[in-house]
């Protein structure tokens, strides 16, 4: 079923007939919704996807170990086989060998020849993945199948050496003790007792599901169709036998010293046969190794102990080189000459792993798995989120893949869990505890993803939990720096590269010495020109890669699921009636859903035809906008100078009004200054009339007098009353005088006042004819400005 950009399928734990050629072709060229979910539908979908739209795809396959991952990946590289066939019947002959069958069938022959070497049975999944790879199948410019190649991530070559009791060791072992081919059991010098041999025995030996005689057959085939040579193939099955062998080599210490010797040559003897080399060489390159100390080398002593950890380690490095040589060699052979446009990457690697005991291994395996997880929700989110852009929706962007930064950082910054076992690797006295407390030191507490352990009575002892995406595990750290810097006895090494067989010499041409480690140490433990690195430094380097590769394609996702946890058929449909109660509920959510995805089909529609409406509008709109913004540069001119004629209209009122200001202080002033001379001519006419009484008074009193005068003239007496009288008249005449003068003295100044306040009363009202003059032009310019708003607001609006 489809769930988001998901494909979602089940493991039906059984062969169902869906994917047959017919099958193929009725999924070839249809859309999503035309074809019921299947693997095909999203191989056809990024196949068309390719070709449209000219972009590099892949496919990522995830999921719990024994989910259907391997399977799912064989059906989609079956897909592109059968309907991008290139049409070519043969291949031309090779250097190494005659290469058989066309490109779609070794294509599709890769994927025996990795299962066999690189699968095993485990608790969970009868043929897990124990590596991962990612498949990237090239085409052509018209689609046709070009070349291939083919990346591995990791595989787990502890298990060359250990299996748990519910597991097995990888499938060819089992397959070359099967007995389907008796020549090998001959040439190996082994038996078909798999108890025969300590490496591939301390687990199962049988799967039920498997039956390694047809499986020997299909991976014999897969060597001669991917064009190994038949010295070649000799080496492969030689080498994987030796390993075999490696497991028996038995050694015991010497009376009183601590140095290891051969318990018995036999099997020295069968396993340096098969890999060209001298017995006697061997068991003392293993025993006494050479070890450079400063400029010299010296024999070095070893117990029986270190002894067979140097055998393990040995044979876990010849198997894992030479399962990474195959794979050179089958891209070589992949890697035609046709040109190639695109390609499509098919990504197969192991599911999340919670198990009883997790080790190093799993750490790997699970962080991988938080990448792809955090890629996915990068992906999805930011699809959706893009979607509402486009549509206009208002929305704050969100990377939902910080979700799981946490617990990557926690891994693979510095100071994370990486960081500090490569830094434990460089110490040569480091130990497990050691490793352990730096842990704690740096991270217990102050990383809520980070988890001190509490395993419950019966469980593997565990040494810190990590909180992932897809739950808590118990990590157990017991062997992590020897695996991490996997040392091998470089003397050994030395012979190998010796070997009448020329394919181990191959394996190990490139390997650097005890110099170029110390040569590299400080640049984080690499060799110079050599393939040494610590484990999760290369884990990690491949692993950017392959995030790069995935961010640039366009990712199409499938996710598998486990139905059980006992891997039967039947079990998947145990409840029947609760099963049909789900497809009901399903069938009813289906045919709502497809009832509401009508009725927003409709809503779309007619908002689809609104938004046509409201673009012609736009158009209109727009085609009206440049004589709109013409009409509003010309107003914003006009704007302009009606503001600086308005400025100097207020300008000019300012002084106008300054002007009447001054006449109204001035006319106030001149008012008063006319009160005064008003006052002053009021006191001179009141002086005045004083005067004329004054004057009539006098008058009347010099007519007595000349009366009296007359009268007493005669006498002498009288005489000289008149003459004093006369005399009294000449100072009254002469007061008179002098009163007449300052009366008409004062009249004088009162005419002069008077002129005075009639020329100040004309000044003012001919100052206040003008000051009416200036108001009528200031009202006139304040119309004028009113009039310029009003035709501003109208343009407006």
């Amino acid at each position: 079923t489809y769930s988001g950009l998901f494909c979602v399928t089940v493991n039906p734990y059984k062969w169902l007939p869906v994917y047959n050629p017919e099958v193929v072709l009725a999924y070839r060229g249809k859309k999503r919704q035309e074809a019921p979910p299947h693997i095909f539908s999203i191989s056809d979908n990024a196949y068309q996807s390719m070709l449209t739209d000219r972009e590099n795809q892949s496919i990522l396959i995830t999921g719990e170990s024994g989910a259907g991952k391997t399977v799912n990946t064989k059906r989609v590289i079956q897909y592109f086989a059968t309907i991008a066939a290139s049409g070519e019947k043969k291949k031309e002959e090779h250097a190494s060998g005659k290469m058989q069958g066309t490109l779609e069938d070794q294509i599709i022959s890769a994927n025996p020849l990795l299962e066999a070497f690189g699968n095993a049975k485990t608790v969970r999944n009868d043929n897990s993945s124990r590596f991962g790879k990612f498949i990237r199948i090239h085409f052509g410019a018209t689609g046709k199948l070009a070349s291939a190649d083919i990346e591995t991530y990791l595989l787990e070559k502890s298990r060359v050496t250990f299996q748990l009791k519910a597991e097995r060791s990888y499938h060819i072992f089992y397959q070359i003790m099967s007995n389907k081919k008796p020549e090998l059991i001959d040439m190996l010098l082994i038996t078909t007792n798999p108890y025969d041999f300590h490496f591939v025995s301390q687990g199962e030996i049988t799967v039920p599901s498997i039956d390694d005689q047809e499986e020997l057959m299909a991976t014999d085939s897969a060597i001669d169709i991917l064009g190994f040579s038949a010295d070649e193939k000799t080496a492969i099955y030689k080498l994987t036998g030796a390993v075999m062998h490696y497991g028996n080599l038995k050694f015991k210490q010497k009376q009183r010293e601590e140095q290891a010797e051969p318990d018995g040559t036999e099997v020295a003897d069968k396993a340096a046969y098969l890999m060209g080399l001298n017995s006697a060489d061997l068991l003392k390159a293993l025993c006494y190794p050479r070890v450079k100390v400063g400029n010299e080398y010296v024999t070095k002593g070893q117990t029986v102990q270190q002894v067979n950890n140097s055998v393990g380690a040995l044979a876990k490095a010849v198997y894992e080189k030479m399962f990474l040589w195959m794979v050179v060699r089958i891209n070589q052979q992949l890697d035609t000459k046709q040109p190639r446009q695109y390609f499509i990457g098919v990504l197969d690697i192991a599911g999340f792993e919670i198990f009883d005991f997790n080790s190093f291994e799993q750490l790997c395996i699970n962080f991988t798995n938080e990448k792809l997880q955090q890629f996915f929700n990068h992906h999805m989110f930011v699809l959706e989120q893009e979607e509402y852009k486009k549509e206009g929706i208002e929305w704050t962007f969100i990377d939902f893949g910080m979700d799981l930064a946490a617990c990557i950082e926690l891994i693979e910054k510095p100071m994370g869990i990486f960081s500090i076992l490569e830094e434990e690797c460089m110490f040569p006295k480091a130990t497990d505890t050691s490793f352990k407390n730096k842990l704690y030191d740096q991270h217990l507490g102050k990383s809520n993803n980070f988890q001190k352990p509490k395993p419950a009575k019966g469980k593997a002892e565990a040494h810190f939990s990590l909180v992932h995406y897809a739950g808590t595990v118990d990590y157990n750290i017991s062997g992590w720096l020897e695996k991490n810097k996997d040392p091998l006895n470089e003397t050994v090494i030395g012979l190998y590269q010796k070997s009448s067989v020329k394919t181990l010499a191959l394996l190990f041409a490139n390997y650097g010495g005890a110099d170029a480690e110390a040569g590299g140490s400080k640049k984080g433990g690499k060799k110079k020109g050599s393939s040494f690195q610590t484990v999760s430094a290369l884990f990690r380097e491949n692993l950017n890669k392959l995030m790069t590769n995935l961010r640039s394609t366009h990712p199409h996702f499938v996710r598998c699921i486990i139905p059980n946890e006992t891997k039967t058929p039947e079990a998947t449909l145990q409840h029947e009636a609760t099963a049909a109660a789900l497809r009901k509920k399903h069938a009813d959510s289906t045919a709502e859903l497809g009832e509401q995805i009508d009725n927003l089909q409709r809503v779309k529609q007619k908002l689809e035809k609104e938004k046509s409406e409201l673009k012609m509008e736009i158009d209109d709109l727009a085609s009206n906008m440049e004589s709109v913004s013409k009409a509003k540069a010309n107003l914003e001119k006009m704007c302009r100078t009606l503001e600086d004629q308005l400025s100097e209209i207020k300008t000019k009122e300012e002084e106008h009004q300054r002007m009447i200001n001054d006449l109204n202080a001035q006319r106030a002033r001149l008012q008063t200054e006319s009160g005064e001379y008003s006052r002053q001519v009021e006191e001179k006419d009141g002086l005045i009339s004083q005067l004329s009484r004054s004057k009539q008074a006098f008058t009347q009193q010099i007519e007595e007098l000349k009366r009296h005068l007359e009268e007493e003239i005669k006498s002498e007496e009288d005489r000289k009353n008149v003459l004093r009288l006369q005399d009294l008249v000449d100072k009254l005449q002469m007061k008179v005088k002098s009163y007449k003068r300052q009366s008409e003295e004062a009249e004088e100044l009162s005419n002069v006042n008077l002129s005075k306040f009639r020329k100040i009363q004309h000044e003012l009202e001919e100052a206040e004819e003008r000051a009416d003059i200036a108001e009528s032009q200031v009202n006139k310019l304040r119309a004028k400005s009113r009039e310029f708003h009003r035709r501003i607001e109208e343009e407006d609006a």
